[in-house]
């Protein structure tokens, strides 16, 4: 057997470099983020987009290996994981082509100290034994103003039971987001340890508070100020779900959440305004009422 000299090892060490170059250049990953600011354990998706330029097929997500984050702390503090994320799922993108694989990094991560982060992303194909990086994208956990919270007991589904309901809260929270005051519920359990949903209701306006209230089904209905005349209602499930979603304008009077007199609420004054962003109770949603012409 020959034995390569030191020039043919050098050579193939530059072939190796050239290969590793050549394959970074033909596929590209980047990270994608709608926004950069996030409450603590609010969902924070995060698009991984894949473009193949290779002039070869690409078969990835056969396992959980080929695709990995990297999430820092900027300011060094410590952050815990909590698991696994599941990113498995096998797909191919052919030549030319580009797939976003979107990941949500809160259930991977427990992200409640305001400050900055830096999150990663690496991608790892197996076929060519290469893994690639994409650029570093920074985001940060920010801490909002508690405005309002109430404690509810949670509906039974199995009312033979004589043990005591389930207690949770609703969390009304301001929090300056992509430049603007944006309003949020939480929904936890009686003593905040465990969060169940953290949703972000829309913007909303420096000066008035919102109105909430919760019905007897256990929901959520919170009336908040978007702008100059303008008003949102939401209608929050125990569950975590937004059943409903509309706008309001003032024009003559207020619009004000007031009690239907059969455990529920309506929006009374103002005008509603039907828009393309509005959400209706599905069928299987407890019944929720609203003013005649509203």
């Amino acid at each position: 057997m020959q034995i390569p000299n030191m020039n043919s090892w050098s050579w193939l060490l530059g072939l190796a470099v050239w290969l590793a170059v050549s394959a970074r250049a033909q596929v590209e990953v980047e990270l994608l983020m709608d926004k950069d600011q996030f409450l603590p354990r609010e969902s924070l998706l995060v698009g991984v987009r894949i473009t193949n330029m290779s002039g070869q097929s690409l078969l990835l997500g056969r396992d959980e290996g080929w695709l990995r984050f990297d999430l820092e702390s900027i300011q060094q503090m410590p952050l815990r994981k909590l698991g696994q994320l599941p990113v498995a799922g096998e797909f191919k993108i052919e030549s030319s082509q580009v797939a976003t694989k979107v990941v949500d990094l809160a259930p991977g991560y427990l992200l409640t100290q305001p400050g900055r982060y830096r999150l990663s992303a690496t991608v790892y194909i197996k076929e060519w034994d290469q893994t690639l990086s994409s650029k570093p994208r920074s985001f940060e956990v920010i801490k909002g103003t508690k405005l309002w919270e109430q404690q509810f007991g949670m509906p039974q589904v199995n009312r033979t039971t004589n043990q005591p309901p389930e207690v949770r809260k609703y969390s009304l929270v301001s929090a300056y987001a992509m430049n603007r005051l944006q309003l949020y519920v939480n929904l936890t359990d009686a003593t905040e340890n465990q969060f169940y949903q953290v949703l972000p209701l829309g913007p909303v306006v420096s000066f008035g508070e919102p109105e909430a209230f919760i019905d007897r089904h256990s929901q959520l209905h919170a009336l908040f100020q978007t702008g100059a005349r303008s008003f949102q209602y939401v209608v929050v499930r125990s569950s975590g779900q937004i059943t409903v979603r509309q706008t309001h304008e003032y024009l003559g009077s207020r619009p004000r959440l007031l009690p239907d007199g059969k455990g529920g609420y309506w929006v009374l004054g103002g005008v509603r305004r039907p828009t393309a962003e509005d959400l209706s109770p599905p069928q299987t949603a407890a019944p929720v009422t609203n003013a005649p012409g509203k």
